[in-house]
């Protein structure tokens, strides 16, 4: 996926630089006269339109609540949309890679308070924004059941990120002695497992947006021209496999340690704030995770079906296969949930997941995968087909479990 200087990118988290704000889901009822001046509408579900040069919503405001944003792209470039926070910084919610003449749906719980909307169109620089107030409004309360049933959620997510980060950690470690040791063949073999357990969290690692480009960034996403610097797993990645490099020069020694320190820097300053504690804690949203199962199928569908991701090792499916692991935890944390309120899409879902499991089995090899260019053309169809089919309820998730 396409790194942007905004912030990050994250349906998982709502975060600010060290911190997520708290956003407990709960079940909202509808305005009979909508503060977006439509009487008789639901003030809570309004349009964006999303242009080369404007934003345009269907109200400034809202009530506090679920928010629904249907995203239209009228211009010609893919788009995206984001909620922020009053800071136009932290990220209550976005929906990306919108194509022209097409619609997305954002769903997000947003206590009162002011915010900015965001257009990106182009998916490039600060994007077009306006201010965006949520008004106070009366909520009904969950039920005392679904209440337990969010609290095990939330607790059930914060404890699967904590202990990825956790091992993304050690495993980097490891990765990072090897490089800088010259033992390229073991580093080879730990690189694509290592990232594994950065894929299955990679909505919440790219929430810290001063550590995911430094830590995940693509060489096509830096803009060498305005001085960015080129760090992380990819940049270690084409030294390690310089033979798809065409001209490169291989990295010093000196220069292996310049990048292996900083690699395992900012990992471990990414496993410090998932782990903290206290007022810096990180919470997860019920509305926040059923985004993030959403938003790393997202992550397959751009980066890891289309090769685009590991460029030099094409080691793609490894990813593949651990965001998928990341989307179905998310989603299996929030099945209970959905099958109180909605069992037709809890059953939906969990056959297509089980579908796409299936496919992606088809290309294990040993304890991993076949590499990338191993593929025909048909083989990237069969795939991409089975994220479509899990893509299509999976986007209802979010509204289905906070409604």
């Amino acid at each position: 996926m396409r790194k942007t200087p905004i912030a990050a990118r994250t349906l998982v988290a709502s975060v600010t630089a060290l911190a997520v704000v708290p956003m407990l889901a709960a079940c909202t009822e509808n305005a009979s006269s909508g503060e977006d001046g439509k009487k008789g509408g639901d003030a809570r579900t309004l349009s964006v339109g999303s242009s080369a040069d404007a934003c345009e919503l269907s109200a400034t405001k809202a009530p506090a609540g679920t928010l629904s944003f249907d995203v239209t792209n009228t211009g010609s470039d893919v788009t995206e949309f984001y909620l922020l926070g009053a800071d136009g910084l932290r990220i209550v919610g976005e929906v990306e890679n919108i194509g022209p003449n097409l619609t997305k749906k954002l769903t997000v719980n947003a206590p009162e308070g002011d915010y900015f909307t965001a257009c990106k169109p182009g998916m490039v620089g600060e994007g077009i924004r306006a201010p965006f107030t949520v008004t106070h409004s009366e909520q009904e309360q969950v039920s005392a059941s679904d209440q337990e049933l969010i609290d095990q959620a939330q607790a059930n997510y914060r404890a699967y990120v904590q202990d990825q980060s956790a091992q993304l950690l050690e495993k980097t470690k490891e990765f990072v002695q090897l490089y800088e040791g010259g033992k390229d063949d073991e580093a080879r073999a730990l690189y694509p497992v290592a990232r594994e357990h950065w894929e299955r969290i990679e909505t919440v690692a790219e929430s810290f947006g001063d550590l995911d480009p430094k830590t995940d960034a693509r060489e096509a996403d830096v803009d060498f021209a305005a001085g960015e610097k080129w760090t992380g797993w990819h940049r270690i990645e084409k030294d390690l496999w310089p033979q798809d490099a065409k001209g490169y020069t291989a990295l010093k020694p000196a220069e292996r340690t310049t990048y292996g320190d900083d690699l395992l820097a900012n990992v471990t300053e990414l496993d410090k704030r998932i782990q903290a504690t206290g007022s810096d804690a990180l919470t997860y949203p019920i509305d926040a995770i059923a985004n993030g199962s959403i938003g790393l199928l997202e992550e397959v569908a751009n980066g890891k079906i289309t090769g685009e991701e590991e460029a030099w090792s094409h080691t793609d499916l490894w990813d593949f296969q651990a965001n998928v692991d990341g989307a179905r935890v998310a989603y299996e944390g929030v099945q209970g949930l959905l099958e109180a309120k909605d069992p037709a899409l809890a059953e939906e879902l969990t056959a297509k997941f089980d579908a796409l499991q299936a496919v992606l089995d088809e290309y294990r090899d040993g304890d991993g995968f076949v590499l990338y260019t191993a593929l025909e053309p048909a083989d990237t169809k069969k795939m991409t087909d089975a994220v479509n089919a899990l893509s299509e309820p999976l986007s209802k998730l979010t509204a289905a479990v906070t409604s």
